[in-house]
C-alpha cells in the first residue's frame, strides 16, 4: 500500500510520487471575497491542524483576543474583520489568532546585503511544500500596502511593505515551546505597523513568541538586524545579517546536523563577509547546495527563493524553472505549479 498524507495547508500528495505545490498571487487591498475563498480552501486543512493536539490544548478565543489586545492592539480591527470574513466561528477565531498554536518546525537560510551599493534581503524558504499555502497576497488593510507570503491565511512568512521595511523567519532550532505568538502573526504586525528596522526590533523584544524563530529584518536605510526570540528568554537583537536553523549554540543536535545549519551559516557569512560579494553572486548562492536543498521527502527541501529590495519596492520569487518579479505598482495575478522532485522542480 502507498503511503499518503494531507499537508497542513490541505494538499494530498502519494509518497512515491513527486510532490508540487500551486502558488498564486493575489491582490485584494481590503480583505474581502478573495480572501474570504483562502479561508474557505484552506480551512478544512488548519481545522485538522489546529485540533492534532486535542481541542483542550488550544487557548480559548477569548484568551487569543485578550493576547491581541494586549500586545498588539493596532491589528485588533483587522483581526476580528478577518474573524467575520471566516464566518465568525470560535475554531476559527481561535486559529487566526495565531496565540499558542500548534508547533512547527521550518528551515530557512536568510541574509542581508547591504551597504554602499546593495540593500537587499535574500531568503530560502525550506519547509515541506505541501503544508505550504503558496500565496502571495498583495494588501492595504491599515493604509499601508504590504506584499508577503502568506501563513495560516493572514501571517507572513517573509514580505515588504511599502516603506520598504523588508522580514523573514527561520526556525531557531530549539524544542522549548511556551506562551506567545506564532512568528507569522509577529511578522504580520511589523509589516502592518512599523516603517523602520529600530522599530521592528522593538516589536521583537516585546512580543511574545511560542517557539524560537530567527527574525531577519532590513529597511529602506540599509539598518538590519536578526532577532533571536524565544518563549522562555530575553530576545537577542544584534547586528547580524545572516541566520539559518541555531540560536547561538547548537541546542537540537539531530535537527542541526539533518538541516546543515552551521554549514549554510557560514556559508553565508562568507559572502557577506566579502566585500566582492554583490548582490547577483549573493543571490545565485541561494540557487545552489548547501543553501539550496533538494530533501523533499523529509521536509528539508527548498520551496521557493524570496528577494526583497527595499529601495526599489520589488521583490521576486525564485524556482529552478519559473520567477515572478512583483512590486507595490506591478502585481499581476496568477497561478501556477511547481513540482518538486529529484529531477523535476519547474513550472507546470
Amino acid at each position: 500500500m502507498k503511503n499518503t498524507a494531507m499537508g497542513r495547508a490541505g494538499r494530498q500528495w502519494d509518497a512515491d510520487s513527486h510532490k508540487q505545490l500551486a502558488f498564486r498571487t493575489v491582490h485584494e487591498p481590503q480583505a474581502g471575497a478573495k480572501w474570504q475563498s483562502l479561508f474557505e480552501l484552506h480551512w478544512p486543512a488548519y481545522e485538522r491542524w489546529f485540533l492534532s493536539e486535542g481541542e483542550r490544548e488550544r487557548p480559548g478565543y477569548l484568551a487569543g483576543f485578550n493576547a491581541i489586545r494586549r500586545h498588539m492592539p493596532e491589528l485588533l480591527p483587522t483581526y476580528e474583520h478577518l474573524c467575520g470574513l471566516a464566518g465568525g466561528g470560535d475554531l476559527s477565531s481561535r486559529m487566526l489568532s495565531l496565540y499558542r498554536p500548534p508547533a512547527y518546525i521550518t528551515g530557512c537560510s536568510q541574509a542581508v546585503l547591504a551597504n554602499g551599493n546593495s540593500n537587499v534581503l535574500v531568503r530560502n524558504y525550506d519547509y515541506p511544500p505541501e503544508l505550504c499555502e503558496g500565496t502571495i497576497l498583495s494588501s492595504c488593510w491599515n493604509g499601508r500596502h504590504v506584499i508577503a507570503m502568506t501563513d495560516c491565511l493572514w501571517g507572513v512568512l517573509d514580505g515588504m511593505n511599502d516603506s520598504g521595511l523588508a522580514v523573514s523567519l527561520a526556525f531557531g532550532g530549539r524544542t522549548v515551546v511556551g506562551d506567545g505568538f506564532g512568528a507569522p502573526m509577529i511578522l504580520r504586525y511589523i509589516l502592518e505597523f512599523c516603517d523602520t528596522t529600530p522599530e521592528a526590533a522593538e516589536v521583537l523584544a516585546r512580543v511574545p513568541t511560542h517557539m524560537a524563530y530567527n527574525i531577519t529584518v532590513d529597511d529602506a536605510q540599509g539598518r538590519y538586524i536578526t532577532a533571536m526570540i524565544a518563549p522562555d528568554r530575553k530576545a537577542s537583537i544584534k547586528r547580524v545579517p545572516v541566520a539559518t536553523n541555531h540560536q547561538k549554540k547548537i541546542e537540537w543536535y539531530a535537527h542541526a546536523l539533518a538541516s546543515e545549519t552551521l554549514i549554510r551559516e557560514r556559508q553565508l557569512s562568507i559572502l557577506v563577509d566579502d566585500d566582492a560579494t554583490s548582490e547577483e553572486r549573493l543571490i545565485s548562492a541561494f540557487f545552489a547546495p548547501p543553501l539550496y536543498r533538494t530533501d523533499h521527502r523529509r521536509g528539508l527541501g527548498t520551496v521557493y527563493t524570496s528577494v526583497y529590495r527595499p529601495l526599489q519596492g520589488r521583490v521576486q520569487f525564485h524556482w529552478p524553472s519559473h520567477h515572478l518579479d512583483l512590486s507595490f505598482t506591478h502585481f499581476p495575478e496568477t497561478n501556477f505549479i511547481i513540482h518538486y522532485g529529484p529531477r523535476h522542480h519547474g513550472a507546470g
